[in-house]
C-alpha cells in the first residue's frame, strides 16, 4: 500500500527490537503492493537489513507456515519469515500483526525482467514448488481451490457506488459493461474447469514478486494467499501477456519449460485463472478508490491500475 498506516513508527521500531532481539536504528516506509490491508518496512540495524510487513488484522496460518515449510524441503528461492527468540513466527501489535523477513537487494523483475538465465530457475522454482507434497499439517491450513469466485458479487456491489462517485463516474460509464461481462465470462469459464490434481500454489507469482540482484539468485516473496490449486493457478502468470514489463515469448517459454520440465496446460483453466485474476483486481481497486480514507495519491495509482485492466478487457480481441 502507498499511503502509511496509522500507527506510531517508533512504537513500532520498539515493538519489533523487543520482539526479534535487534538494535534497530531506522525503519523505512515502502510504498510497496496493491493491498490495501497491508504494509512494508525496511529495518535498519547496526548490522542487517531486514523486510517488515505489517498487515492489519492477522495473517493466515498459511502465509506464517507455508514459507519455511517449503524452505525446509528444499525450494531455496523462498523468502520465510524469520522466527522469534520464543520460537513462535509473527507478532502481534494492537491491531495489527506482525512478520520479519531477510532483506534481499536487486528489487522486483517487473520491470527489468527476467534474464535467460532467471527464466530457467523461475521454471526450476515453480517445477519444486508443485511437486512438494503438503504434510498434514500444511494441507490443514491452505485453502483448496472451488472455481467459486466472490469477484463478480463484490464488483456488481460497488457499481452503483462507483457510476455515482466523482472520481469514478466517468470510468463507469466507459468500461462497467465490459466488467460486468467479464464476471458473466468468468462464470462461464468456471462451470467448464475439468477438476485437476492440486498442488501446492503460491497464487500471485508474477514478476513483481520475484526479487533479484542483476542476474543473481530469484527471492519469492508474498506468501500470503497461497493455496491447493492446480499447477496452472501458477502457471497463468507465466503464460500470460498481464503482468510484468517483458511477458513471455517463444524464447522465454522455451526456457522456462528447460526449468520446470514437459508440461502442456490446460487452456480453459489458463482462461478461468486469467479472467478472474482480472475482475478480482478490478474489485479491490474499485473498493479501494471509493475508500474516503484514500489519499489522492494512493486513488491516482489505483485508478491507473484499475484503467489498465478495463482496457483490456474491454478490448474486442479480449478472450480470458
Amino acid at each position: 500500500m502507498i499511503d502509511k498506516p496509522d500507527i506510531d513508527e517508533r512504537s513500532l521500531a520498539a515493538e519489533v527490537a523487543a520482539a526479534w532481539a535487534v538494535d534497530v536504528t531506522d525503519l523505512v516506509f515502502l510504498p510497496l503492493g496493491l493491498d490495501g490491508d497491508a504494509w512494508a518496512y525496511r529495518v535498519e540495524t547496526s548490522g542487517e537489513r531486514y523486510f517488515l510487513k505489517v498487515r492489519r488484522g492477522r495473517f493466515t496460518p498459511a502465509a506464517v507456515l507455508l514459507p519455511g515449510f517449503l524452505r525446509a524441503h528444499g525450494v531455496r528461492q523462498v523468502v520465510a519469515p524469520i522466527d522469534l527468540p520464543a520460537g513462535s513466527t509473527s507478532r502481534a501489535f494492537g491491531g495489527y500483526e506482525l512478520l520479519l523477513y531477510p532483506f534481499h537487494d536487486g528489487g522486483s523483475r517487473w520491470a527489468r525482467g527476467l534474464t535467460d538465465r532467471q527464466w530457467i530457475e523461475y521454471g526450476e522454482f515453480l517445477g519444486r514448488l508443485h511437486a512438494v507434497p503438503p504434510s498434514d499439517d500444511i494441507a490443514a491450513v491452505l485453502p483448496v481451490e472451488t472455481y467459486r469466485s466472490t469477484a463478480g458479487d463484490r464488483l456488481r456491489s460497488l457499481g452503483a457506488q462507483a457510476a455515482a462517485s466523482e472520481v469514478l463516474g466517468a470510468f463507469w460509464d466507459r468500461y462497467g459493461a465490459a466488467l460486468h461481462r467479464l464476471s458473466e465470462t468468468v462464470d462461464r469459464l468456471a462451470s467448464r474447469v475439468t477438476h485437476a490434481r492440486h498442488v501446492i500454489c503460491h497464487a500471485d507469482i508474477h514478476p513483481g514478486n520475484l526479487i533479484a540482484d542483476g542476474d543473481g539468485p530469484l527471492h519469492v516473496v508474498d506468501w500470503d494467499a497461497p493455496i491447493l490449486a492446480p499447477p496452472e493457478r501458477d502457471l497463468m502468470f507465466v503464460y500470460s501477456q498481464d503482468f510484468g514489463d517483458h511477458p513471455i515469448d517463444a524464447h522465454r517459454a522455451e526456457l522456462f519449460r528447460r526449468g520446470y520440465g514437459p508440461q502442456e496446460p490446460d487452456q480453459t483453466l489458463l482462461s478461468y485463472y486469467r479472467g478472474e485474476r482480472h475482475l478480482d483486481d478490478a474489485a479491490a481497486f474499485v473498493r479501494s478508490i471509493l475508500d474516503p480514507d484514500a489519499s489522492p495519491e494512493a486513488r491516482a495509482n489505483d485508478l491507473h491500475w484499475l484503467t489498465r485492466i478495463a482496457e483490456t478487457v474491454a478490448d474486442p480481441s479480449y478472450a480470458p
